[in-house]
């Protein structure tokens, strides 16, 4: 009897057992290695990559024009003016250029230097990966008075056969060209005479990308923005079918947080009121799938369209980043320097082998310091963002900061700054505070670090940039540049302000956290504080004058409702320094009770209470203060508001006294037009009352029970919560109100003037 003897893994494992991918499948197989994800990023990966290859025939000089168009159908379309993609026959392969471009991986004309010098796709697979990673791909080629058109199938050449050609869609019939079959590139029509360019159109295949992969239109725009700043002169297009007659877009634009090296781009809400408990609800965007469904249906609805073209380069791109009252001009660092680098050359054999080769470095670098806290710095190479920042970023922070450093010390008297303390030493954090700067560097063959090309590895960078800041920085943080020794003087007391506060925060960060009974004595002795073990529900009322302290602390309940007394108007924080802020006692007593520090070192998670409430006279000047109070919140401890935890309470401005059957009972109104109103009302009704109202001048006019009922018993009082919207429109309107610019706010005064609506006077 025959018998089958069992192999062993060893035994098993054979060249049979090896797999070879051949052309594109690669990509398909492991999408991962060339996009980073199948996920929304991924997804906006391959767009970026179609528009690079656009942007760089733009760099290389023979671009003016690019336009990117959202078909209804889900399809995106790129097209440029620029050299278009070769049509001849690439001798080796023996196909087509287009073909070679988008099926051969690590082919191109970018990795020599005769056709392209600084690009931002190097790697020669955007091209062919995102066809790889498409339904569909149709490219389209001016050259020579004629349009070439070719179309592929998840990578592969052939033909479709569209029922409609107006209206092509990734479901028609494809006939794949078979192996060793000439090209399917074709003449499909006559081009203008001197008019060159690609189209390019592609389907995402959804089998490629997960479910969950949503495109963001606010992305796309913010890219187009960002690109049109990087190549001044370079006009971009964006058309959007997706659009309903309403003017209501199919596809919910979504706000993408930068992560440079700080915020970034992303923008915070204003301060408006609205009620204590008000909700909030998230739209979603249509996922792949979603959109996929929307091929065989496409829309009749007219289209979106936004432009882009700036001349002005990396100085307009940092007027545009700025929020806040500048403390600078923009000041523009540029150059050329030249380094030498190793590679390895492609021989006209086709061979590779190492060749030392001069590089060209060209930097431009624009940056300016605003009244604030936050940071700003977008770092590119090439156009290509690089979020992780790299040798450019490195060699430009370095020199900044040496430069600042030796100012300081060169003039320690001046900005009372102590050089036998260790400690007093101004750190980058100093003069990150309020920065807003674009660092660029422009260079043939840069090394990254992965596909996604997030950090500059090239480091030859790195000492231009250094060289070159440390000069002209140098000249213009000194003073010695023409014009630029008031602004440097400004922009040097920030830096050592913010030095001094953060030592101070320091020293302070662990005294201004919650205390216990036996700590208590280490907070202002003004604070009547509440019981401990109740953070979740804390409220802190800072509260106007000692006489109505008196008052609240009878009405307050201690258990959970802590009081800090303020003596009238505090310091207009807008108009001080931060050395003047941290000398103010009212401004110095808040902080360290709220206990969570200030500025960039603000951490909410320390706060002491739940909620900051404003408790001001219902007049004028409480109004004021509670404008003088929130400037200081916006400005030092915004997180606060941007969490919905500063509140100003509403004491009533008369209150009624019933009499008759309803003898004993008060009404309270908190306006005028509101007391003319309930005193109608109550004649209607035939209720009779005291005709001598009583209107309140002040808190300390009431009685406990009175301020209980009205303002502080959560059971019975109103709120108003300070919420934000629109951090550019609060960004703005802070400086002109609160600011030292006098004119300007008289304008403001005048220009509104018409518009006047008692309602909304906050009083």
């Amino acid at each position: 009897m025959a018998t089958t003897s069992k192999k062993t893994p060893d035994e098993a494992y054979g060249a049979d057992s090896l797999t070879v991918l051949e052309g594109l499948d690669a990509v398909r197989k492991r999408p991962g290695m060339y996009i980073g994800t199948t996920d929304s990023q991924g997804l906006m990966h391959c767009l970026w990559e179609i528009i690079d290859n656009a942007v760089d025939e733009a760099l290389a000089g023979a671009c003016k024009e690019i336009k990117v168009t959202l078909h209804d159908d889900g399809s995106i379309e790129v097209e440029d003016d620029g050299r278009g993609i070769p049509v001849d026959v690439e001798p080796k392969t023996g196909l087509t250029g287009v073909e070679v471009v988008l099926t051969k991986l690590h082919a191109g004309a970018k990795f020599g230097n005769a056709s392209y010098n600084a690009v931002g796709g190097l790697h020669g697979v955007g091209s062919s990966v995102v066809n790889a990673l498409s339904l569909r791909l149709d490219v389209e080629v001016d050259r020579a008075g004629k349009t070439y058109r070719m179309e592929f199938h998840q990578g592969h050449p052939g033909v479709y056969t569209d029922t409609d050609p107006e209206h092509p869609s990734p479901h028609s019939p494809f006939k794949r060209t078979r192996k060793g079959r000439p090209t399917e590139l074709r003449v499909v029509g006559d081009a203008p005479a001197h008019h060159s360019g690609t189209r390019i159109r592609y389907w995402a295949d959804p089998e490629i990308f997960n479910q969950t992969a949503q495109f963001s239109y606010q992305q796309l725009i913010d890219r187009v923005r960002q690109t049109s700043f990087l190549v001044p002169g370079l006009k971009i297009t964006v058309i959007d079918e997706n659009i309903a007659e309403t003017g209501d877009s199919r596809r919910d634009e979504r706000i993408e947080v930068d992560a440079v090296s700080g915020d970034a781009t992303s923008h915070e809400p204003p301060l408006v009121v609205s009620s204590e408990e008000s909700q909030e609800t998230e739209q979603q965007e249509p996922s792949l799938a979603s959109v996929a469904q929307a091929w065989d249906h496409p829309s009749t609805d007219h289209k979106r369209v936004e432009e882009f073209l700036h001349t002005g380069g990396v100085v307009d791109f940092v007027d545009y980043l700025s929020n806040g009252e500048p403390i600078s001009d923009i000041w523009h660092i540029s150059g050329e320097d030249t380094y030498e680098e190793e590679t390895q050359k492609v021989g006209s054999n086709g061979e590779l082998h190492a060749e030392k080769v001069a590089r060209t470095c060209g930097v431009d670098i624009a940056l300016r310091w605003v009244n604030d806290y936050n940071c700003v710095i977008r770092s590119f190479v090439n156009v290509v963002a690089t979020p992780g920042g790299g040798m450019h970023v490195d060699g430009f922070m370095n020199a900044m900061t040496r430069q600042i450093r030796k100012v300081v010390e060169a003039n320690a008297r001046k900005f009372k700054v102590n050089l036998k303390d260790s400690h007093t030493k101004i750190e980058r954090d100093d003069v990150l505070a309020g920065l807003v700067a674009v660092i660029t560097v422009r260079i043939a063959e840069p090394q990254f670090q992965g596909q996604t090309k997030d950090v500059l590895g090239t480091a030859q960078v790195k000492p231009i940039v250094t060289k070159m800041t440390d000069d002209q920085f140098g000249q213009m943080i000194t003073g010695s540049k023409r014009g630029f020794k008031d602004q440097s003087s400004r922009v040097l007391e920030k830096i050592v302000g913010e030095m001094h506060a953060r030592i101070q925060a320091r020293k302070t960060k662990e005294v201004t956290r919650r205390k216990n009974a036996l700590e208590s004595a280490s907070m202002p002795a003004k604070l009547s504080d509440c019981m401990p073990g109740n953070d979740d529900v804390a409220e802190l009322f800072i509260v106007e004058g000692d006489s109505a302290l008196g008052t609240a602390k009878a009405a307050r309940n201690s258990a959970f409702q802590a009081l800090l007394p303020i003596r009238g108007k505090i310091l207009n924080v807008q108009k001080a320094s931060i050395s003047q802020i941290l000398g103010n006692k009212e401004c110095a007593s808040i902080i360290q009770v709220v206990g969570a520090g200030s500025g960039a070192n603000f951490d909410i998670t320390q706060s002491r209470y739940n909620k900051v409430i404003m408790m001001t006279d219902a007049d004028v000047d409480g109004a004021h203060i509670r404008i003088l109070l929130l400037t200081l919140f916006y400005r030092y401890m915004r997180p606060l508001i941007e969490h919905g935890h500063v509140y100003a309470a509403v004491p009533p401005l008369h209150r009624i006294s019933l009499t008759g059957k309803r003898k004993g009972e008060f009404l309270y109104t908190y306006s005028d037009d509101e007391l003319e109103g309930k005193l109608s009302d109550l004649n209607r009704q035939g209720l009779t009352y005291n005709e001598d109202i009583q209107r309140y001048k002040g808190l300390g006019e009431m009685d406990a029970d009175q301020l209980a009922d009205t303002t502080m018993d959560p059971r019975t009082r109103m709120l108003r919560r300070i919420r934000m919207e629109d951090a550019e429109e609060a960004t703005r309107i802070f400086p002109l109100l609160m600011g030292d610019d006098v004119p300007p706010r008289k304008q403001f005064i005048v220009d509104n003037a018409d518009d006047f609506d008692r309602s909304k006077i906050d009083t």
